[in-house]
């Protein structure tokens, strides 16, 4: 049997809990075994390709599906039998959500917070979200974007202990996004946990202090960005165009190589730092000269594309 108690990451106790969940529409299975914790004042990130799962998983967390089968706790409620109870230590920014078209930001913003006992002031919430300007504009008038900054303050408006963001910053410009980023920073420098489900790699890669990559259903990985983009084939990528050509011999028995390419007279190889060191010595025994030699780490994308399956 699974103990509520069990220390989370770095020794703090888990406020979200999930074991073996699984759900199933149609008889078709849509989440099959996934397991994780989260630990409270973690920004927890979940990734993968559309229909892997993520929504599923996180509204099974929200309460808002019944799961088939598998063991789920909030702040140690079970969110379908102490859903009243969840409601008022967990926020929720849905992947679709949508209000009366004639309510305004204000009207909404005023509703939500007489839903809660102890609600944050909405008014510095709205000034951070952008929304301040448009106080007195009915729902059905707002951008894409300025409905989505109003879904996450009226997730956050409850004063919540956990926080779910479904797809945070889609519909976004850059600069709303990395406004928004550093609200959720600030969310989880108070003590707030936020559970993100995302498809943009920049996002997870610069909130996220770990994440689960979902592919068809399951865990692929579970590790901090760090971790899942030392895991990519190709840890290091380098690239230059030689001034004689290499001996290919030479190159495919490189320590380290992961794969080789090349574009023209261009060579491209991914693999790890002793890679590199060996490209670099192979080029200065052989007295070529590398132009435009380019060498860079791999990204969270190369990561994600090698732990998930299309």
């Amino acid at each position: 049997m699974t103990r509520t108690n069990r220390p989370g990451r770095d020794g703090r106790r888990p406020i979200i809990e999930v074991r073996d969940l699984r759900k199933s529409y149609g008889g078709r299975t849509v989440v099959d075994g996934v397991s994780f914790d989260v630990a409270e004042g973690e920004i927890f990130g979940i990734l993968g390709l559309n229909g892997a799962g993520k929504t599923s998983t996180v509204e099974c967390v929200e309460g808002l599906r019944v799961p088939d089968a598998g063991r789920i706790r909030v702040a140690g409620l079970d969110p379908v039998a102490d859903h009243a109870a969840v409601t008022g230590v967990l926020g929720a920014q849905l992947q679709e959500s949508a209000l009366q078209a004639k309510l305004t930001v204000r009207e909404a913003l005023e509703l939500y917070a007489a839903f809660y006992p102890r609600p944050l002031d909405w008014r510095p919430l709205a000034e951070r979200l952008g929304l301040t300007a448009r106080l007195g504009t009915r729902f059905h008038v707002l951008s894409g974007g300025q409905k989505q900054r109003l879904f996450i303050a009226l997730a956050l408006i409850g004063a919540p202990r956990v926080v779910v963001l479904d797809e945070l910053t889609t519909g976004l410009d850059p600069r709303a996004r990395r406004d928004t980023w550093a609200l959720i920073e600030d969310v989880r420098d108070s003590g707030v946990t936020v559970l993100l489900v995302t498809h943009f790699m920049e996002e997870a890669q610069r909130l996220c202090d770990r994440i689960a990559v979902l592919d068809k259903g399951r865990i692929s990985a579970l590790d901090t960005p760090a971790g899942l983009i030392g895991r990519a084939a190709g840890a290091t990528v380098i690239s230059f165009t030689p001034s004689e050509p290499l001996d290919e011999k030479l190159v495919s028995g490189l320590p380290g190589l992961a794969s080789v390419g090349w574009e023209g007279d261009r060579i491209t190889l991914s693999g790890g730092d002793e890679t590199v060191e060996a490209v670099l010595s192979l080029l200065a025994r052989s007295r070529i000269r590398a132009h435009q030699l380019r060498v860079t780490d791999a990204t969270l994308d190369d990561a994600f594309l090698d732990l998930t399956t299309s």
